[in-house]
């Protein structure tokens, strides 16, 4: 790990430089420099695991020995007492809050190899956000991502400030398929659409205002390049932008072109600006199937389209069967509504996503039951027409 040090240490270091051997000094230096910031690494990462399972062990034996007990409100007070003499003795970092913080850290990672996996790229500050969140499956979310994008604390508090969670697609899932996908992830670190895709994402930063056209949204985009793929989420690579796609004798003109690392596979982005028409289906796919004949290279997934629209029919996207297919409409905003609007706006989303996803399998499960019946019934009257002729 190659650490950078300020220009003024570096004009401090030059003093000690000799004249007959600045290249072998330089040299001993930064091997010696490498060695110390590698050690300083080990040793944070030992030092953070320590404190992650001393404070897992703390809140586990405060929950077997007190609070397990009949009179909790009696517990409590223990708990306070013990809280006053762990101060007295190691002073600040045992507060009553921060015990019972422990013991809730105990309850919500009950599987404590689990925690030692999470623990190797979490600090105990990491957990200290996670153990806020009540959601056991948007809690994992987070810590899986967290662990597998190596996430800073500033950046997975951002990440959860900007409610990234109800914008992805795994929150629109029913409990039992969000908690598979999430067992996937944490056993094979394998990313789906639905943790990646986001809608509505937020297009903020881009300073549009007011009356603007698709050309604007695109400049802007790749004039926030770097704030674009940040909203995106990591492993996205930019690859052209209006790529020229030649059908017969016709062009097309893709608006912009990604690469997933995570997925293995090329995302092409359509930016339009008002509401979404289902024509836009068909573009897309177009797009999509010449970039899987002349693109795509040996070992990558198909590729995945994302239409960015102002709005859309939900209604609209359900019929036209986008779920199931590996083309993704989500709305962009560039201003942020009042905190209460969004999340309002996105528990409406999550509930219809949800709702759909039951009727649909609903649907599934009575056809299936149909089928089954109708082909009884071909057996039967088969074997009762090869009884009569045998009488």
């Amino acid at each position: 790990m190659n650490k950078k040090i300020p220009s003024k240490k570096i004009s401090r270091l030059q003093k000690f430089s000799t004249s007959s051997g600045d290249a072998v000094s330089e040299k001993l230096f930064h091997d010696i420099r490498d060695l110390i910031d590698s050690a300083k690494s080990q040793v944070a990462k030992v030092v953070n695991l320590g404190l992650t399972l001393l404070n897992w062990n703390i809140g586990k034996r405060i929950r077997e020995d007190i609070l397990g007990q009949d009179r909790a409100e009696y517990g409590k007070q223990i708990v306070a007492t013990l809280s006053q003499q762990l101060t007295y003795a190691y002073g600040k970092g045992f507060s009553r809050e921060a015990l019972f913080r422990m013991v809730q850290f105990a309850d919500q990672y009950p599987d404590i190899e689990i925690l030692k996996t999470l623990s190797q790229q979490l600090t105990w500050s990491h957990f200290v956000e996670l153990i806020a969140i009540e959601d056991n499956i948007k809690r994992d979310f987070y810590a899986e991502m967290c662990r597998l994008e190596r996430w800073s604390i500033r950046t997975l508090r951002a990440k959860i400030d900007s409610m990234l969670y109800e914008r992805i697609g795994l929150s629109k899932k029913p409990a039992a398929l969000a908690k598979k996908e999430l067992l996937e992830l944490r056993e094979e670190d394998r990313l789906t659409p639905d943790l990646i895709f986001q809608d509505p994402y937020f297009l903020f930063f881009l300073g549009l205002k007011d009356t603007y056209s698709e050309k604007d949204l695109e400049s802007a985009i790749l004039r926030e390049l770097e704030r674009f793929l940040i909203e995106l989420g990591t492993d996205f690579t930019f690859v052209a932008r209006q790529k020229r796609l030649t059908v017969g004798k016709t062009d097309y003109y893709l608006d912009l072109l990604f690469y997933h690392r995570g997925l293995r596979c090329l995302v092409a982005i359509e930016l339009k600006l008002g509401k979404f028409h289902p024509e836009y289906k068909g573009q897309m796919e177009i797009y999509l199937r010449w970039l899987e004949k002349y693109d795509m290279r040996p070992g990558e997934n198909p590729p995945i389209g994302l239409i960015l629209c102002g709005s859309k029919d939900y209604e609209e996207i359900e019929l036209l069967c986008l779920e199931d297919s590996s083309i993704r409409v989500a709305e962009y905003m560039t201003e942020l509504p009042p905190r209460e609007v969004l999340e309002k706006k996105l528990h409406q989303m999550i509930e219809f996503a949800q709702q759909s996803l039951l009727i649909s399998k609903t649907k599934k499960v009575k056809k299936s039951s149909n089928t089954k019946k109708t082909i009884k019934k071909g057996v039967t009257r088969k074997v009762k027409k090869s009884k009569d002729k045998t009488i």
